[in-house]
């Protein structure tokens, strides 16, 4: 037996490996998403954020050897996704080291705003052990993207990013996925979204803004109106490749009507590590912070997550993060199982 058929057994074993991992964390109601920020630093100003406004200095981030410490501390909770984020990660230029630190135990996704990819860096991250990565793309009007996040060409930069990923992807446009922040100033764009997304054979996500919480802003955009979680899902029974969870498109409009499902989670099922390596319930709650994955153990730090009593009443935000796992937690629907556990074998399917 040749030695590109053992690895590829051998990185069969191990997804399969972390799979049943992930799947047992489901079960036993342990952690099972991790949002990082591995840079506050961004090339963008999109009006939402307030990251970019307060960047660490670059000798000031952590490590490769930081992360590969997080990844092993955050093992002792079990495999969970690991959503790598920013600021712009790819402006790490040790991005895909971060990566394969995190693959050795987790699956991480990455999300991106697309401007710095190339070819060359696409084939890097899938390498090494990329499951999905996320383009960012809020308004089917070039010039309203542009404006929103603060540079011309944003808008084209994100659709050629789309592609390359798409291209060098092993596994195609099954682990692309375009993602859009729901606002009160796209909602008669977000159908043009999906048939964007329709046309490059990707996937789609979907979120509500958030502005209330720690580095969010609400310079430019705010909620939008009630009734649109109810449009949202007729869009989604139109559009396959619109895999938003339904049960979280469904609740939308009881968020914006007042009506919040808690408990949340945050700090139980799901936490935020930030770029410092300081440990909290979720990205909106970045004052609570339960420790430091650097130099503090895990035994120390998920208890500390757990206590916060702020978590479990939050009603201040309903996005996708937070729907994700409450879909997924308590007593969830069959549905929401299927919807996952359908697309996650979808992406672990080799391409043909």
């Amino acid at each position: 037996m040749n030695l590109p058929v053992l690895e590829k057994m051998a990185n069969a074993a191990a997804y399969g490996w972390r799979g049943a991992r992930l799947l047992q964390g489901f079960v036993t109601g342990r952690p099972v998403h991790c949002i990082i920020q591995v840079s506050n630093r961004c090339n963008l100003t999109c009006g939402f954020c307030s990251f970019w406004e307060r960047p660490a200095d670059h000798a000031d981030e952590m490590t490769l050897q930081d992360f590969e410490t997080i990844s092993a501390k955050l093992a002792e909770g079990g495999a969970m996704i690991v959503s790598i984020e920013g600021g712009e990660p790819t402006l790490r230029k040790d991005i895909a080291g971060i990566i394969r630190a995190f693959a050795r135990y987790h699956h991480p996704i990455m999300f991106t705003n697309g401007w710095t990819m190339t070819r060359e860096l696409a084939k890097e991250i899938w390498d090494a052990g990329l499951s999905e990565i996320g383009v960012s793309l809020d308004y089917a009007v070039p010039a309203m993207h542009d404006a929103h996040r603060g540079r011309e060409g944003t808008f084209e930069r994100a659709l050629k990013a789309v592609d390359l990923l798409k291209a060098t992807a092993p596994r195609g446009g099954r682990q692309v996925v375009m993602i859009s922040v729901i606002m009160h100033d796209n909602v008669e764009q977000l159908e043009g979204l999906l048939q964007v997304s329709q046309d490059k054979g990707v996937n789609h996500q979907m979120t509500l803004i958030s502005t209330g919480g720690d580095g969010r802003h609400d310079r430019a955009q705010h909620l939008p109106p009630r009734g649109i979680g109810e449009r949202l899902a007729a869009l989604k029974r139109r559009y396959p490749h619109f895999i938003t969870f339904s049960g979280y498109l469904e609740n939308i409009d009881g968020f914006l009507e007042g009506r919040v499902r808690t408990p949340c989670y945050a700090g139980e099922r799901f936490l935020n590590v930030d770029h410092m390596g300081e440990v909290s319930p979720c990205i909106e709650k970045l004052h609570l912070s339960a420790g430091n994955l650097r130099r503090d153990p895990w035994s120390l730090i998920y208890p500390r997550l757990r206590s916060y009593e702020e978590t479990k009443t939050c009603t201040s935000c309903m996005t996708a993060c937070r729907g994700f796992v409450e879909e997924m937690s308590g007593m969830p629907k069959m549905r929401s199982y299927a919807e996952f556990f359908g697309g996650f074998a979808n992406v672990a399917v080799p391409k043909r």
